[in-house]
């Protein structure tokens, strides 16, 4: 079995026979656990998206921008396709079953694509948080699907990339609540029309081989009531996809008590959820109610720049065995890790990698109590 762009894989005892439909636990992940994989468990280690740049990278767009430099789209194109390199290559020497190139061609989660959808144009930038802004879209014509947005990343990276590679993508209730909607009668309407073009752009990316998308809606969970919205986009964008293609819903820094379990009912294989900076408090949240989907939770707090220790992470895995058995598991930072320095990005990612070999080895040996509550690093 491959994954679809070329990587051998094998069927693990996570795997099951015939399909389920779309939404329900399937044997998508079996198609990313390696082939020489040293344990019968298996924890999928993968990242959200985002990592640190290259600070070369950060001169070569400021090139790029100045019209008085001798810096051309050429040149453009070939430091962000070496940083995208260097990257997918440090994912990979971490040891992530599934690796992504950083974003290194993307400068914002919501201005990126905003860029290549028609219907959109640029007000200027605003402050998000601390020193970070961003130029905040305007929708001021009906937005519909121009150029591709992806998939030269994706065939980029899976040229250049040894392991699977998932390719994460803004969603359309983010990209509608986080621009100036003055088109249409209201964020809903916008968003399933977003949803629309984002369903044609997973359909160019699975042609050019995708088996894994994660979808990043981190508005989600901080408007109360709108999951239905979000669930009706989801199913606009899951239409007519295969269903060996992985897709994953990616949220953070909100209250998932305003959206579970409603969002077990969304058409996607895997919920990623934001838990380490909150001190895995919102675990609970996830037992009043069997989580039926791939678990993938953050095992590592982006927004500090201390390396957490193997065995702290190992206890964070631990708590999320409280939620799902081992065969339901991905572990994962919290959300993209760009604003750390990039050693200790690599550091958390190494560290997070040795600590799922560990915990799978001990699964293996039985030495994990899965019916014991977890105990701390400091026990």
């Amino acid at each position: 079995m491959t994954d679809g762009a070329g990587h051998g894989t094998t069927d693990g005892p996570d795997a099951t026979p015939g399909s389920t439909p779309r939404g329900d636990v399937t044997d998508t992940r079996a198609q990313f656990r390696p082939a020489d994989h040293p344990h019968d468990h298996f924890l999928l280690t993968t990242v959200v998206g985002s990592y640190p740049k290259p600070t070369w990278l950060h001169r070569a767009r400021e090139l790029w921008n100045d019209d008085e430099a001798n810096f051309d789209d050429g040149d453009f194109d070939e430091a962000t396709d070496d940083a995208a390199r260097l990257i997918t290559g440090e994912h990979e020497r971490a040891g992530l079953d599934v690796v992504v190139d950083g974003e290194m061609r993307r400068n914002e989660m919501v201005e990126y694509f905003a860029h290549r959808i028609d219907g959109y144009e640029f007000n200027g930038r605003v402050k998000v948080w601390g020193h970070n802004y961003f130029d905040k879209p305007s929708v001021v014509d009906e937005v519909e699907y121009g150029e591709q947005w992806l998939v030269d990343e994706y065939e980029f990276t899976s040229s250049v990339a040894t392991h699977p590679v998932k390719v994460p993508i803004t969603g359309p209730y983010t990209l509608a609540r986080w621009s100036f909607n003055e088109v249409y009668e209201d964020d809903e309407q916008l968003t399933y029309e977003l949803a629309d073009l984002v369903n044609q752009e997973i359909e160019q990316l699975v042609d050019a081989g995708a088996r894994y998308v994660q979808i990043d809606e981190p508005a989600l969970a901080t408007t109360p009531d709108d999951h239905a919205i979000v669930g009706e986009a989801l199913e606009r964008i899951v239409a007519d996809l295969p269903e060996d293609v992985r897709l994953g819903l990616h949220v953070c820094y909100g209250d998932y008590s305003r959206i579970y379990p409603e969002i077990l009912d969304y058409p996607v294989h895997e919920l990623d959820l934001e838990l380490a900076n909150g001190d895995f408090e919102q675990v609970e949240v996830f037992k009043s109610t069997e989580f039926t989907k791939d678990f993938a939770m953050g095992v590592l707090d982006v927004h500090v720049a201390e390396v957490e220790s193997v065995a702290e992470i190992k206890s964070n895995i631990l708590r999320g065995l409280e939620v799902v058995p081992p065969e339901q598991l991905t572990v994962s930072p919290d959300c993209g890790l760009k604003l750390l320095p990039r050693e200790v990005a690599y550091q958390k990612m190494e560290n997070m990698v040795q600590a799922a070999r560990e915990v799978e080895a001990e699964l293996d040996a039985g030495e994990i109590d899965l019916d014991a509550p977890a105990a701390s690093a400091e026990d």
